[in-house]
């Protein structure tokens, strides 16, 4: 062990409870190599150093004691910075929130702490976890650690960056689309989606309250299965929150795949959003190694990615606008030009829409729940290629690209990133292992067996302290197309009747937005019997809950 700082959370947890390392020395050793390396990474928005010290030599005293808590006392992590933090800043990398001190901890938070985890910092995301990389906020974004110039991916981005460099074994994230399993895949880590209800979501920032999910980030498979089993639960404060037992994560993790039915979704990485050459290979030889650990694998399909993203356009961009919807008529100029470009075409969303989502989003998961009669987990890619360079052309907007991640955010689906090889520039490629609702054993139990059957875990990022940072910044301004004429007064409409002024560029984007959202919007089914519930049906509470 030459640097603690490289441990996971499994190796120094073990160490630990035997006395031959202190929390001491790992929370010190975590933080000196977040101020030697940071600057490259920009991964922390703010550091809490001596209160992480403080709190290492409570959890050295009380494990001297015999008073060790388990697997995570002692253990240092990072909360992305839409977590809310009892007396530390929770600013979601806006202006808007620069104020913003938590009175009261996240109730994950609150269980980390229980747990006798160590918190380091809270981490770069995209504003309010929405729209990113931008550099028109007061913190920069943070940068992959596989190579500086590139984006880590988001909206966890600092989470991803943070576990990769080595700053921290452990990092909570946040998903709503996507938001823990893109960057965990163009990061090379482990991120964990549960199932929703798994993790509250109480104290944390709200994107879309009905896609939200929050979890783990770790690099090893067996770490993401600690820090799950610290966070998870039932939570009475959170109406989402489901009240189901929480298993042993690790007790199962170990046994491997032999017997397991695991059903590929080619047709996501392969037709509606053809993957690249090395991540083509990426799959194929992952489904080989599972095979060779004896799982059986075979062809499935689901819904078109493009019937999923329009479900999730109308859930999410809906709701996260109803969210900042008082600040973004009063303030809208104090937003990034990124999340003003970004939530102003959801005013071209109407009620209908939302209502016939939440409709077709029930019919989606009750067609995909028969599929694990045939399949115990679900395999896909996590994205479609390496990350690419800042600077380089804006990949498209959320209503244009029908991504591989958002499905799952719809059917509430536990789902799992982890490296599975590297592209000829030495960059991470990932992917998704999805399970049954509330299953997340299985899911951290193959990719265990995966993540055991290769070496991709055994390679690092090479960061040299005392390296200037890379030069980067955002990609040219593009002239958006501009639709007719007819479709621009439709969207002069909708701002105004949103109250809405926004500057010419801003206003042009939502020009550019319109012809791609009113298509999806005109794609949802509206078939629907009379008497079909929507997903969000509300319930009264009763004595029992």
């Amino acid at each position: 062990m030459t640097n603690p700082a490289w441990l996971t959370i499994a190796q120094a947890s073990h160490l630990i409870a035997r006395g031959a390392l202190s929390p001491v020395e790992l929370t010190g050793a975590c933080l000196r190599r977040i101020e030697a390396l940071d600057p490259q990474i920009s991964a922390v928005v703010t550091l809490a150093g001596e209160r992480a010290i403080e709190a290492a030599r409570r959890a050295e005293a009380e494990i001297a004691k015999g008073r060790w808590r388990g697997p995570m006392h002692g253990i240092p992590f990072g909360l992305k910075d839409i977590y809310d933090t009892a007396g530390i800043r929770t600013a979601g990398q806006s202006r808007i929130a620069m104020d913003n001190v938590p009175a009261k901890n996240a109730a994950a938070v609150d269980r980390l702490h229980a747990a006798g985890a160590i918190l380091l910092g809270k981490l770069t995301t995209h504003e309010f976890a929405r729209s990113g990389p931008a550099f028109d906020l007061p913190w920069p974004p943070a940068r992959n650690p596989w190579d500086p110039m590139r984006v880590p991916g988001g909206s966890s981005s600092g989470s991803a960056a943070a576990v990769a460099a080595g700053f921290l074994p452990a990092a909570l994230g946040t998903d709503t689309g996507g938001s823990i399993r893109s960057p965990a895949g163009l990061c090379g880590v482990v991120g964990l989606k549960p199932s929703y209800g798994r993790v509250s979501r109480r104290g944390v920032m709200p994107n879309a309250f009905s896609l939200d999910h929050c979890g783990p980030m770790t690099w090893s498979v067996e770490d993401c299965a600690i820090v799950l089993g610290a966070i998870a639960g039932a939570d009475p404060l959170d109406p989402s929150s489901a009240a189901r037992p929480v298993p042993d994560y690790r007790a199962t993790l170990f046994e491997g795949a032999k017997g397991l039915r695991v059903g590929a979704i080619r047709h996501f990485w392969e037709l509606e959003q053809p993957a690249s050459p090395a991540v083509r290979e990426a799959m194929e030889t992952a489904i080989e190694v599972l095979r060779d650990q004896g799982a059986a694998v075979e062809e499935v399909r689901l819904r078109p990615l493009a019937d999923f993203n329009a479900v999730k356009i109308a859930l999410g961009e809906t709701e996260v606008y109803a969210v900042h919807q008082s600040n973004v008529v009063a303030r809208l100029d104090e937003f990034g030009i990124d999340f003003q470009k970004r939530i102003v075409a959801a005013c071209l969303i109407g009620t209908p829409a939302y209502i016939q989502a939440q409709r077709e989003r029930r019919r989606m998961i009750a067609e995909t729940m028969p599929v694990f009669e045939r399949f115990d987990v679900l395999l896909t890619a996590t994205g479609t290629r390496a990350a690419r360079p800042f600077g380089a052309a804006s990949r498209p907007a959320a209503w244009t690209e029908a991504g591989t991640t958002a499905p799952f955010n719809v059917l509430g689906l536990p789902a799992l990133s982890l490296c599975n090889g590297f592209d000829a520039d030495g960059l991470p490629l990932g992917m998704q292992i999805v399970g049954r609702p509330f299953d997340e054993a299985t899911v951290l139990r193959v990719a265990h067996a995966y993540e055991a059957a290769t070496r991709w875990q055994t390679r690092r990022p090479a960061l040299v302290p005392g390296a200037k940072p890379a030069p980067v910044g955002p990609p040219p301004a593009q002239s958006p197309d501009s639709p007719d004429g007819s479709t621009r007064a439709f969207v002069d409409a909708m701002l105004a009747r949103a109250g809405l002024s926004p500057s010419d560029a801003v206003r042009a984007a939502a020009y550019a937005a319109a012809p791609a959202v009113l298509e999806a919007m005109g794609s949802l089914p509206r078939d629907h019997a009379f008497s079909e519930e929507p997903a969000a049906v509300f319930g009264v509470p009763t004595a029992e809950d």
